[in-house]
């Protein structure tokens, strides 16, 4: 197309006067600017048509980025483009683009399309796009899409970003599939930094790898038609996934600088906060994340048939802290955490929680959480009786040195139970939980034992049985007498003297009785204990 000492476009090209400011800022890698200065009328989402002085064809964009002229002596070429109309279809695709690109506050009049292409750094910062197809690209440095409007999805399918991934403040709308963002497999090496993001459709990331931190702080998901407005299971982010707030006076991008990287900080106080909320279901099925999953403040909004699905992720920590969701269910099935840091009013009542097989080693409450409450969140999660979710709290609790609290919640494990047994066990498991607490009081036994040897005692000081054999028996004691009935184990050489008839063979019927049941349902505590359950 040209010599390396030329440089000029080609006349069969005819440039406009746009076009040709554009090839020779290309050329110094200076910015072409063809905004007015008038808010109103350089806004690319507005309503004001732009004329033919900032109208640039989408093929001569393609010709600089791929076969574009050298770069001024002492010069680097890239393409700086702002406020330009790019008409037809920016087709990029299977190119190797090596200049510096960025566009900003541009209008486009068709999709972009840039599937297998590779490019170092691409920014696209305030743009009007009608869809964005961008399958396998493969970028170097960033991927920038902060503040565009894009209104029939993007499209990052098993994409490679080489260090950051920006969609702060775009607002995606979903496309012909109902997704807004379809990027399964997606690949990014750094940060995906999504906050105050809005997305009309479904976003995916199924399978995606974050090689830093994802955040959709202050992000609303809006998908309430379909079954889910983030799908991303099998997700793995080495650091954290933040579905929290954002500082909307703090923002990085409330100015019209884009800072490089966009990583938000934690807002001030008296900041005004927009929380992260999502309509629709989210899925983080098998997820990995290295540090932490954070709701803070985050609000769902869900039908009675969509989930908060958190089946089986694994992470060092779950800040379970936002509101609580008033429809739909929180499923933490098979999901394995080492801290859980939560409310008592972030949790679903009766029905709308799942924990089959949800691990985790320490509670961290945040505000008041009594164990009542504690026990009505587990209650929450059993509809029907399972004795996982008792056992689990019981053990985070002895684990972190509360063991009369875990045995209140053992208890209550035994009480649930009770309810599905048949008649018979039932009435023997009230007389159990009446009397020993199941063994995990034993204290009650010493009690009933000291009752029932001062009453029995009383009555056969009163009502002395014959010696079985006269002149064999042990001189007459009832307080031994009493005892020895009572243990059903030791022996102290006195029942085996004395024959009671009549109303004393019925008391000591029942002491012996008695007896044996407290016996063996300490026994039956005192083992339970002894396995830690």
């Amino acid at each position: 197309m040209t010599t390396p000492e030329e440089g000029d476009a080609p006349a069969e090209l005819r440039l406009n006067p746009a076009e040709w400011s554009m090839w020779q800022a290309f050329r110094n890698g200076s910015t072409c600017d063809l905004r007015t200065g008038d808010p109103a009328r350089d806004d690319p989402h507005g309503q004001v048509r732009w004329g033919p002085e900032r109208r640039v064809r989408a093929r001569i964009v393609a010709l600089l980025l791929l076969e574009g002229p050298p770069a001024q002596p002492g010069r680097v070429s890239a393409l700086k483009l702002a406020g330009a109309y790019i008409t037809d279809t920016l087709d990029l695709a299977g190119g190797t683009i090596k200049p510096f690109v960025e566009l900003r506050d541009c209008r486009f009049q068709n999709e972009v399309v840039l599937p297998e292409s590779r490019f170092t750094t691409l920014r696209m910062v305030g743009c009007a796009i009608p869809r964005v197809e961008a399958a396998r690209l493969h970028t170097e440095g960033d991927l920038h899409l902060p503040r565009c409007v894009v209104r029939s999805g993007i499209r990052l399918t098993d994409a490679h970003i080489g260090t950051d991934l920006l969609l702060n403040q775009t607002v995606v709308h979903k496309d012909r599939q109902g997704r807004s963002v379809m990027a399964d497999g997606l690949t990014v090496a750094q940060d995906l930094q999504a906050e105050l993001m809005e997305s009309y459709g479904e976003l995916s990331l199924r399978g995606a790898t974050i090689g830093v931190s994802l955040s959709l702080r202050g992000s609303r998901l809006s998908n309430p038609y379909g079954r889910r407005a983030l799908n991303a299971p099998q997700m793995t982010v080495e650091r954290t996934l933040y579905l929290t707030g954002a500082g909307l006076a703090s923002s990085p991008f409330s100015s019209a600088a884009t800072p490089p990287y966009g990583i938000a900080h934690t807002p001030t106080r008296g900041t005004r906060m927009q929380r992260f909320e999502c309509e629709g279901g989210m899925r983080l099925d098998d997820g990995r994340f290295g540090d932490a999953v954070d709701f803070e403040q985050a609000r769902f909004i869900m039908e009675a048939d969509q989930e908060l699905s958190l089946r089986r992720i694994q992470t060092p920590e779950l800040r379970f802290l936002g509101e609580r969701p008033q429809r739909g269910r929180v499923i933490l099935s098979g999901a394995r955490v080492v801290n859980l840091v939560d409310k008592a009013a972030s949790w679903p009542g009766l029905g709308g929680l799942w924990m089959a097989g949800f691990n985790y080693e320490t509670l961290i409450p945040r505000g008041h959480f009594p164990l009542s409450r504690r026990l009505e969140w587990v209650a929450a999660a059993t509809p029907e009786y399972a004795p996982e979710p008792y056992e689990m709290l019981a053990t985070a609790l002895r684990g972190s040195g509360e063991d009369s609290d875990a045995r209140e919640v053992l208890l209550a494990k035994q009480r649930r139970r009770r309810e599905t047994l048949p008649l018979a066990a039932k009435l023997w498991g009230v007389l159990q939980d009446w009397t020993v607490a199941y063994g995990y009081r034993p204290g009650r036994a010493a009690v009933w034992m000291a009752i029932l040897w001062a009453l029995g005692t009383a009555y056969f000081a009163g009502s002395p049985p014959s010696p079985l054999k006269p002149g064999e028996a042990p001189p007459w004691n009832p307080y031994l007498y009493s005892l020895d009935l009572l243990l059903p184990v030791i022996d102290l050489n006195q029942d085996t003297f004395w024959k009671p008839v009549g109303g004393a063979q019925w008391v000591a019927a029942v002491m012996i009785l008695a007896g044996w049941v407290l016996a063996t349902t300490v026994a039956a505590g005192a083992s339970r204990l002894l396995r830690r359950q």
